[in-house]
């Protein structure tokens, strides 16, 4: 399930059953679910794609459904589809962090396209989650006061405003900085504050503030 699947969830085994040979004659990976609590029982983290739901569904629907996927972390975008939508279940749908929120019935082309789009978004999640996890790998190296270099540097602070910062000479900033950059691998400034970011952005680090001088 590593490949991008569809993880389709009603408890309607004739739609079940429709919508999964549609997906699969437009080349879409499916795996077929009976029940929500099927899926959550079943789902690995290694897997990805997104999810399709029904809405309505005996014990637990669609909407729990969502919540319990925000409550285990599972990220996968949920599309949820459903024959009863009206706008508070479909504001709630969107609250809950729905990719999009579908009436049946649905054209077809729509439903494909849809899918598609969370399918790229899922992909382009976990491209950005494994640049953050390279980066905070990287940045684990640093020591705190290469870090406190790092973090004035992403300022935008020049090496004598961070000599003044930390209270060390000019030329102790260059040697942290050439230290610093060799262990992330980086040949430039900009590498060095694109680096920062992504880690930044992912939630993979939190340099904090820089040391006081002294410390």
């Amino acid at each position: 399930m590593s490949d991008p699947t569809v993880f389709l969830i009603d408890d309607d085994a004739s739609v079940r059953d429709s919508l999964g040979l549609l997906l699969s004659l437009k080349g879409m990976r499916t795996q077929l679910f009976a029940a929500a609590e099927a899926f959550l029982e079943t789902h690995r983290p290694e897997w990805r794609g997104c999810v399709l739901t029904d809405l309505q569904m005996p014990r637990m629907s669609g909407l729990d459904l969502q919540q319990t996927m925000r409550q285990r972390d599972i990220v996968l975008p949920v599309i949820v589809l459903t024959a009863h939508g009206d706008v508070q279940t479909t504001r709630l749908a969107m609250k809950n962090g729905a990719f999009d929120f579908l009436e049946k019935p649905v054209d077809d082309e729509i439903l494909v396209d849809v899918l598609e789009n969370a399918v790229r978004e899922d992909a382009r999640r976990h491209s950005q989650q494994r640049t953050g996890e390279v980066a905070r790998t990287r940045l684990e190296r640093l020591t705190p006061r290469e870090a406190d270099v790092l973090a004035l540097l992403v300022d935008g602070l020049s090496q004598r405003e961070i000599a003044g910062r930390l209270g060390i000479s000019p030329r102790t900033v260059e040697v942290y900085k050439a230290r610093m950059m060799e262990k992330l691998q980086c040949r430039s400034l900009a590498e060095v504050v694109r680096l920062a970011l992504s880690a930044a952005s992912s939630g993979s680090v939190d340099p904090g503030p820089p040391a006081v001088p002294g410390s």
